[in-house]
């Protein structure tokens, strides 16, 4: 009798994130799990923020984990490493993490004389998405290193900014108050023009004048918006507000290529009705939704805000933006005013398009928890870990078939939702919950769910039972989402239905319907 090869037989998926079975301790005294390098490294790089400390960890330490795990890594296993850099920086938004972990990547390799694996140029390259990170990684390359720039790091930078400036880069980024400017960079690394971009020639040639002639520098004429920029910046300050109110002002701010950040200093006054009128229309959705509070402060007409409104909640430009959702929550907490909730609300909901719709029972564990609420949900975030848990629990919550949502921490409790109801109201009825207690929030709250899922930074409580993972029958699967990338997870991961996730991205939300569909979740650059 066949005993194995029946219609009933499904593989036990894996997961990408792997234990290695020795116990370690959490920073609260509990039983925790070690995980394998590559495991500690992805959860810790999807949570780190270089410099800035958490509750149980110093921004010294965390970046000192980061860079040893890195070198190691680029030395041991450098393809694996070099998809995770370069995923970092894309799909995962994290811009200062993935450009010191390429330096840190090219050092190792240099220092051990390493030559298989991706090359040095292309990881270098593959982490500069915005024109000023080639800055920012030369920046760090010479405090860290000194003033020797291996070639490597010169061509990918040169790649890189071959794609990357552009007439309205070179004005939003090339400022004064940068240590390496747009002419710098083209000096260091030789980079030569984009043969497939003929007005490239032109605008390397005046970045390089304005930064070492800046008084005789000259735009070419064949950069119209170069000209119109340094007219409108000749103009006497006394004028300038008059440019603003002119019928044609919008068109003008717009041709000479004035950010809202330029157009403030430019005016050298405030920023009025009439000033934010004139660069709204140019101005992205998301430093629209930074500055909704700012435009009710000026007065702007209903008719503008109605604009702004439908261009913050428009899906194409939400999914262009590549924002947190937790950003939405952000702005609605700053800017209260009633306009704004509703394309808040909607560009929240587009944002978490791909929260799977989980079918069966489900618990969902939301960590509220002292140290939740240390350190921030991202680099420019004001929100902190707590907030960006309760956004995603209680989405994963209404996307399900049927939910129950569970915040925890010393105690827990349900917190109670219908169907279609606002995920902004329903975030108002969390609260601080002191210490974590993940073990007996389970106990008291599983009852034969199909899974469970926890949103938490693992650092559980000491307690009789130890893994609080273990509550669960072994044929429910149990996901973590891991929120701080500490050393010690509160449970295994890898086998057996337990299966731990870095951050809280879409890429990460896929990997549940894999799982479950008995495929294993590979990491998120290999899926």
């Amino acid at each position: 009798m066949a005993r194995f090869n029946i219609r009933t037989a499904r593989a036990q998926p894996k997961s990408a994130v792997t234990s290695t079975g020795r116990v370690l301790r959490t920073y609260e005294g509990g039983r925790g799990q070690e995980r394998e390098p590559r495991s500690e490294l992805f959860l810790l790089a999807v949570s780190h923020f270089v410099g800035r400390e958490t509750f149980y960890e110093s921004g010294a330490d965390r970046d000192d984990r980061f860079v040893r795990l890195v070198r190691d890594l680029a030395v041991t296993d450098p393809a694996w490493t070099a998809g995770l850099l370069g995923w970092l920086r894309g799909e995962g938004n994290l811009r200062t993490a993935s450009i010191v972990g390429a330096a840190e990547y090219v050092h190792a390799r240099l220092a051990a004389d390493a030559t298989d694996g991706p090359a040095n140029r292309q990881v270098v390259d593959s982490v500069l998405r915005r024109p000023d990170e080639p800055g920012e990684l030369l920046a760090y390359w010479t405090t860290t290193y000194g003033r020797a720039v291996p070639k490597p790091v010169k061509r990918g930078v040169a790649d890189a900014v071959r794609r990357l400036y552009h007439v309205r880069s070179l004005l939003k980024y090339d400022t004064a108050s940068k240590g390496y400017r747009f002419g710098d960079i083209l000096n260091l690394t030789h980079a030569s023009p984009d043969p497939d971009k003929p007005w490239q020639g032109d605008l390397f040639r005046y970045a390089l004048d304005r930064r070492h002639h800046p008084d005789t520098a000259v735009p070419p004429a064949s950069l119209p918006a170069l000209t119109a920029h340094r007219e409108l910046m000749a103009l006497p300050v006394e004028r300038r507000r008059a440019v603003v109110t002119a019928p044609d002002g919008v068109e003008r701010l717009a041709a000479a290529g004035l950010t809202w950040e330029a157009l403030a200093g430019w005016l050298q006054g405030p920023m009025d009705k009439a000033a934010w009128e004139a660069v709204i229309p140019s101005m992205g959705a998301m430093a629209l939704v930074r500055n909704l509070r700012n435009f009710d402060e000026a007065g702007v007409s209903d008719e503008v805000a109605a604009r702004v409104a439908a261009k913050i909640g428009d899906p194409e430009q939400v999914a262009r933006s590549r924002q947190f959702p937790f950003r939405y929550l952000a702005a609605h907490r700053h800017a209260p005013s009633p306009r704004w909730s509703y394309p808040l609300e909607r560009a929240l909901g587009h944002s978490l398009a791909n929260v799977p719709a989980l079918p069966g029972r489900t618990l969902v564990l939301v960590d509220r928890s002292g140290s939740m609420f240390w350190s921030p949900a991202s680099e420019r975030s004001q929100l902190d870990r707590a907030d960006a848990a309760a956004v995603f629990g209680t989405a994963l919550a209404l996307r399900a078939a049927d939910a129950d949502l569970v915040e925890f921490g010393s105690t827990s409790d349900r917190v109670r939702f219908r169907k279609g109801e606002s995920v902004l109201r329903i975030l108002e009825r969390f609260g601080d919950l002191g210490g974590t207690d993940t073990t007996e929030a389970v106990r008291r709250h599983y009852r034969g769910h199909d899974r469970v899922l926890i949103v938490t930074d693992e650092q559980f409580t000491p307690h009789r039972q130890g893994d609080p993972t273990s509550l669960v029958p072994a044929h429910v699967p149990v996901y973590t989402w891991n929120l701080e990338g500490y050393r010690a997870g509160h449970g295994p991961s890898g086998t057996g239905n337990r299966h731990t996730f870095g951050g809280l991205s879409d890429s990460a939300f896929r990997m549940v319907p894999l799982l479950e569909r008995a495929r294993d979740a590979d990491w998120p650059w290999e899926a």
